[in-house]
């Protein structure tokens, strides 16, 4: 009903005294702030001013209604403070999805850091595959997704979405103790033909690339198990139920009874962080890149830096 700049009109006039005095305060003219305040009593539909002497002072109804306005000005004065703040990337909410990997050893140092320098974001971790948080990205239901790209699968960055290299990572065939090939440090990935494979859940993007680099390799994908978690696919490596492709980045501690050869061909992957198109550079997904690549920092080496 009332227009801002009729209210900020009336309150200038309130506190400086005159419609001249008011008009020197909001860098306008008289005849600016008099125009306002005629509309603004056309809308209260009451008069709001009195001559007083050679000026003029508020009626009882333009004191109420000027009360009214030096609360609402304050309000959108501190509306238009906290979007600065967002701006600055220091209050949230922050939607952060991850893949399990990263979510075990990128994460925790990155949301460390988004703690202790933007302690007002709001922020919130899901885990999943990119099969699963790229959409929710794009949708909006996310803000940042940390996901995995396959040098030899890559994943699919829609053109509504942008993504930002953090870190290359190489898996590695992780080999029972025991097994004919376990003592050597490289091995062709041809030549492990006789164990079945411990991978990810079938119709996971995780599953699918372990079955496209068996294939590639002409081994027969023989999935005897399927899991989520390197840590379970490790112990079932030591327990000679199989061979697994595991990242370095999910490599905490190796279980007793396992072995860790190089491959050829090298099986690398690329670390990406997703967010929408243009939201790279604002508010709080400026922020969470920002940590995410300072956490990302201790993964490098190792083939893990991305050039």
């Amino acid at each position: 009903m009332f227009g801002l700049e009729r209210m900020r009109a009336l309150h200038a006039v309130a506190t400086q005294g005159s419609v001249a005095a008011a008009a020197a305060s909001l860098h306008v003219t008289p005849s600016g702030v008099s125009q306002q305040l005629a509309k603004l009593e056309r809308e209260a539909g009451q008069p709001l001013l009195e001559p007083r002497g050679r000026g003029v002072r508020l009626t009882k109804a333009g004191q109420v209604l000027a009360g009214h306005a030096e609360r609402i000005l304050a309000q959108v004065a501190e509306a238009k403070a906290d979007l600065e703040l967002l701006r600055e990337d220091v209050i949230g909410p922050l939607r952060v999805g991850a893949i399990p990997t990263t979510v075990h050893a990128l994460l925790p140092p990155a949301l460390a850091t988004l703690a202790a320098q933007h302690p007002r974001l709001a922020v919130t971790l899901h885990e999943g595959e990119a099969e699963q948080t790229i959409p929710r990205v794009v949708s909006g239901d996310l803000d940042v997704a940390v996901v995995e790209s396959w040098a030899d699968r890559p994943t699919a960055i829609p053109p509504s979405a942008t993504g930002t290299a953090l870190f290359a990572d190489v898996a590695d065939l992780a080999l029972p103790a025991g097994h004919r090939l376990a003592r050597r440090r490289t091995v062709d990935l041809s030549e492990v033909d006789d164990l079945p494979w411990i991978g990810w859940t079938a119709g996971s993007g995780c599953h699918e690339w372990l079955v496209q680099v068996l294939r590639k390799q002409g081994l027969d994908p023989r999935i005897s198990c399927t899991v989520g978690g390197y840590p379970t696919q490790l112990a079932l490596v030591a327990g000679n139920v199989g061979a697994a492709l595991v990242p370095r980045l999910a490599r905490d501690r190796l279980p007793d009874g396992v072995r860790i050869l190089t491959t050829r061909p090298a099986l690398t992957r690329t670390i990406f962080a997703i967010c929408r198109a243009g939201e790279e550079d604002t508010g709080a997904v400026r922020a969470c890149l920002d940590a995410l690549r300072k956490a990302s920092t201790r993964f490098e080496g190792a083939g893990r830096a991305v050039s």
